[in-house]
């Protein structure tokens, strides 16, 4: 559809969850940050069941979708064609593109995590719809990860023209950073769905963005 290539070619806040268990209040959570502008809604977990993930990703699909904004889901392509998501994101170590495409088909969107720039013009060159950089600055949701910081936001920035999202450690207080470095969009997990008021959370972020 005309309006998901649209949104992926020009968003700018892409909100994700990390759940450690299920919980349905995290419906609200989202349909607050919709209402607060994201543009995209992630459904990321480590540890919850597949089943519950699934139920979860079931009530997501209509929500989101009556806003007219986009679906991932982290990792799980069986989850994502169970669910009607619009696509789905996968890390460095998931199944590679090609077969990845096989399952999804054309329409489906396929988004790649990538940690260094030789990755990021490897993801580029296999076609990924978007991908991921970072993560930016250290986050307790990679705790493993070493952070590679503005300096490959830059890089990316000026050497692919694939749509592309910053990630990793970002907040309020860096996000300008992230910006003015190249990024036109990120992602965020605490930012917003560890905030008081996730709409306003939203709103705030995106502003400084359009800063």
């Amino acid at each position: 559809m005309q309006w998901k290539k649209k949104i992926l070619d020009n968003f700018r806040l892409y909100a994700i969850t990390d759940l450690k268990k299920e919980n349905l209040s995290v419906l609200r959570q989202i349909e607050s940050a919709l209402q607060g502008g994201a543009d995209i809604i992630q459904l990321r977990s480590k540890t919850i069941t597949d089943a519950a993930l699934l139920r979860l990703a079931k009530k997501i699909t209509p929500l989101t979708r009556s806003y007219k904004r986009l679906f991932i889901i982290n990792d799980r392509i069986d989850l994502a064609l169970l669910s009607g998501a619009d696509g789905v994101h996968l890390g460095q170590g998931d199944v590679p593109y090609k077969e990845a495409r096989k399952l999804l088909g054309r329409k489906m969107i396929i988004g790649r995590s990538t940690h260094s720039l030789k990755q990021a013009k490897q993801a580029v060159k296999e076609q990924h719809d978007y991908i991921g950089v970072g993560p930016v600055f250290s986050t307790p949701t990679k705790p493993t990860y070493t952070p590679v910081g503005l300096k490959l936001v830059s890089a990316v920035s000026k050497s692919i023209r694939k749509p592309f999202v910053a990630i990793g450690g970002i907040d309020e207080s860096n996000v300008s950073r992230v910006i003015d470095a190249g990024a036109k969009g990120v992602a965020v997990v605490r930012a917003v769905f560890s905030a008081r008021n996730v709409k306003k959370a939203t709103e705030e972020l995106i502003q400084n963005i359009k800063r």
